[in-house]
């Protein structure tokens, strides 16, 4: 394990840092799934370290509100352990190294739900969830519709499964319209995923620098 966490922090050390916006500190709470193992997540303020082992949860934190309206976001992320490409619109078989989301509401929901839990958020009808994915076998540019939340959740997958470190940068808005085709309404929570319970394999992973403007 220690060689693998050297080799991640020597791939996130080869790619350029932006600002570091959204630490990952003790905002983020994990939510785990019933009758299932939950992930591992190591929050090192300006890092976010991911071990999946036959295991599935989420990670969330809140958006200060001063990010509400924010339109761009870049982060690092890099993988030393992958699971293999698998069918992420099909519930049971959707192992996935890492899924970054970027959750919006209603604008009249946002105060309600600023502090809210991720159960009460994903819960909410106005709720609309654009997931950055590390996994499956799809072209940059696939949008995708979520089994486990159709019409609210949809799936942007941007590396397919394998090993590597890279910057991303996307634009919420555009991709918002591409997925949902509207306005994107107030961005409220964040969350981080791994997924490796299907396929009995192992992820580990690392997310760093994430900007949101």
């Amino acid at each position: 394990m220690r060689l693998m966490i050297s080799a991640l922090a020597a791939l996130m050390l080869a790619v350029p840092a932006w600002a570091n916006d959204i630490a990952f500190d003790g905002n983020w709470k994990q939510q785990g799934f019933l009758r299932l193992s939950p992930n591992t997540y190591e929050l090192g303020g300006d890092f976010m370290g991911i071990s999946s082992a036959d295991s599935v949860s989420m990670i969330y934190r809140p958006v200060p509100r001063g990010h509400w309206q924010a339109d761009k976001a870049t982060w690092d992320w890099a993988v030393s352990q992958s699971v293999p490409a698998t069918d992420l619109t099909t519930k049971g078989v959707d192992d996935r190294n890492i899924s970054l989301y970027f959750v919006f509401v209603d604008p009249d929901q946002a105060d309600r739900l600023a502090n809210a839990s991720a159960r009460r958020i994903f819960g909410n009808e106005s709720m609309r969830t654009l997931v950055y994915v590390w996994g499956g076998d799809y072209p940059r540019g696939t949008v995708l519709d979520s089994p486990f939340q159709p019409g609210q959740m949809m799936m942007l997958p941007l590396r397919k499964a394998g090993t590597g470190a890279f910057r991303e940068s996307v634009d919420l808005a555009a991709d918002y319209r591409r997925a949902f085709g509207a306005e994107p309404g107030v961005l409220v929570g964040l969350a981080v995923s791994a997924d490796s319970d299907d396929t009995n394999t192992a992820v580990t992973a690392r997310l760093a620098n994430l900007d949101i403007r």
